[in-house]
């Protein structure tokens, strides 16, 4: 963790992980980690420390890693396992990563062998802290987090919740499957450095609800997945991250802080609240363009005799609100899911949207044909203001998010606010 770019020694076809588990009571969590890491299959290495080994025994990690699990840097002295590990790592993940761990490595401490291989790893590092509210604020371990985010680390905010006993609030370990899900967006970085750090990225996410009355709405079936694929993918380029998310029923996104919303003035509401703070906007959510002139306040009965036909209004359209109210060298990112229709090109729709809306990118995405909304799997043309367009072919949705902050990166200014001119895409 030297702040150099990193770079990765393993064999690409499965991935090398070092797990730290440091003595913190969410070290049982980490067993949850470490499963799904072998069985997306990755090759994990568990390092615990003296404390966490209080928490969770030997004989589980090494069961369920399959290696041998050792706390000192005096075992298997010949093979120099405190460089090795560290040297041959694709990433070092330290789950839960406590307020002792943070200082240690934050001072380049070198007492155990999860330490030594901290400091002798040069492939991203990913910390999810756990610990009690006031150690979390606390200046010390405050100042602790931003030195080791400065040296290129990538550490997890961790969530709001029950902690230990009855108190609640700031510090608990995210949930694993998100922990494992941002692990993984780090290794599809393919060891680059951090290209985001220091900056706040603002991204919603799912579909908005319009209610006739309080059981039915007018809706889409966006489930959110693109837009917390760009989450994570921000997350592991170093960026805060906030997800204002519309009806999203899957887990949080670990480390980015979640604003929840269902209706679209809801959700303009959150974006306009957080994008003055923000060196990046994605509206990935799926808005409703109108909404109902009336709401009824108890549930239409068929009772009720013939419905009236239901008259609509429009919303107001968010993603040009940004552009209108935009800040010297931020860039925004629309969304545009079209179906298609005969004798209609959707590059065509996507052009005439993006020189309506005045984004600096579109990112045009047919739906249907097991692409789109509910699936896994994506495929994209985006377009640039500049007229650039690049073709992104069918790959997961993390792939995208990627291939899309690619694009968002190279047009931020640096973080000392000069502007840099882009020609023939080099950066001068």
């Amino acid at each position: 963790m030297t702040g150099e770019p990193v770079r990765s020694c393993a064999s690409p076809r499965r991935p090398r992980i070092v797990l730290g588990v440091a003595g913190g009571i969410a070290a049982y969590k980490a067993v949850e980690v470490l499963r799904q890491l072998t069985e997306t299959g990755h090759d994990v290495r568990v390092v615990p420390t003296d404390a966490a080994l209080r928490f969770v025994g030997e004989p589980t990690w090494a069961a369920l890693s399959g290696h041998p699990v050792s706390t000192e840097v005096w075992t298997d002295a010949a093979q120099v396992a405190h460089v090795r590990l560290g040297r041959e790592a694709d990433l070092v993940l330290v789950v839960p990563a406590t307020a002792d761990l943070l200082a240690r490595a934050a001072t380049g401490r070198c007492d155990d062998l999860l330490t030594a291989t901290l400091l002798t790893a040069r492939c991203p590092v990913v910390f999810a802290p756990a610990m009690h509210t006031e150690m979390w604020e606390h200046p010390a371990t405050r100042a602790n987090v931003e030195t080791l985010r400065a040296r290129g680390a990538v550490v997890i905010d961790p969530a709001v919740g029950r902690l230990t006993g009855a108190d609640s609030g700031a510090g608990r370990l995210p949930e694993p499957t998100e922990i494992a899900s941002v692990a993984r967006a780090v290794l599809t970085r393919n060891g680059l450095a951090p290209d985001l750090a220091g900056r706040t990225v603002v991204i919603s996410a799912g579909g908005t609800r319009e209610h006739l009355d309080p059981v039915r709405f007018l809706g889409n079936s966006s489930s959110g997945r693109q837009g917390y694929a760009l989450a994570r993918a921000a997350l592991a380029r170093g960026a805060q991250v906030v997800v204002v998310a519309a009806n999203v029923a899957l887990a949080q996104v670990a480390g980015a802080r979640t604003v929840r919303v269902v209706s679209t003035a809801q959700l303009r509401a959150a974006v306009h609240a957080e994008a003055p703070a923000a060196a990046v906007v994605v509206m990935a959510a799926a808005v409703a363009d109108f909404r109902p002139v009336n709401r009824a306040s108890h549930k239409i009965k068929k009772s009720d005799g013939d419905p009236e036909p239901v008259a609509l209004v429009r919303n107001p359209d968010v993603l040009t609100e940004l552009v209108a109210a935009r800040r010297p060298g931020q860039v925004l990112v629309g969304f545009a899911a079209e179906t298609g229709a005969p004798g209609v090109d959707l590059l065509d729709l996507g052009r005439e949207k993006l020189a309506r809306k005045g984004a600096d990118l579109l990112v045009v995405n047919q739906v249907g044909d097991g692409l789109g909304f509910e699936v896994e799997d994506n495929a994209a043309v985006v377009l640039g203001s500049d007229g650039t367009e690049t073709v992104i072919e069918r790959t997961s949705k993390d792939l995208l998010a990627h291939r899309v902050l690619d694009l968002v990166v190279s047009r931020l200014p640096p973080l000392d606010g000069t502007v840099i001119a882009v020609a023939d895409g080099v950066r001068r």
